[in-house]
């Protein structure tokens, strides 16, 4: 029998998820952490984009996350986002507007301060579609 941790992913308006996994992805702002039961003791930030848990049986969660810390434990990991969605939960169209309108404000550039905003609206977009792209692809494959 595999290894196991037990995984929560909570944002300030619910639990998302709380359950067991082999392992879990997630976005550092240092770059991409794969978690695995026993991992050493970590606190680190996230950035938007993608939590994927594995799960005792091989399937696979996708979930977007808006940025949040990450608490590893060796038997625990809990994901703190700001924003977290199920990925099948995600209103495509309105994610492909969003990242539009970003693409067209920076475009523009009319300050800095817009142009941090839209950076910042086009990486929440991409990321959700990217968590989009990648249940599509799991469904699909099936």
């Amino acid at each position: 029998m595999a290894m196991t941790m037990h995984v929560d992913v909570v944002s300030a308006e619910s639990e998302i998820f709380s359950g067991t996994a082999k392992m879990l992805f997630a976005p550092g702002v240092m770059g991409d952490l794969g978690i695995l039961p026993l991992h050493t003791p970590l606190l680190t930030k996230i950035k938007p984009g993608e939590v994927r848990i594995v799960l005792p049986n091989d399937e696979e969660d996708f979930y977007y996350v808006s940025g949040g810390m990450l608490e590893i434990q060796p038997d625990v990991v809990t994901v703190l986002a700001d924003t977290a969605v199920r990925a099948k939960d995600i209103d495509e169209a309105a994610a492909i507007e969003a990242k539009e309108r970003a693409e067209k404000a920076l475009a523009e550039q009319k300050g800095e301060v817009d142009y941090a905003t839209a950076e910042v609206e086009l990486a929440r977009a991409v990321a959700q579609l990217r968590a989009l792209e990648h249940l599509k692809k799991k469904l699909g494959g099936r």
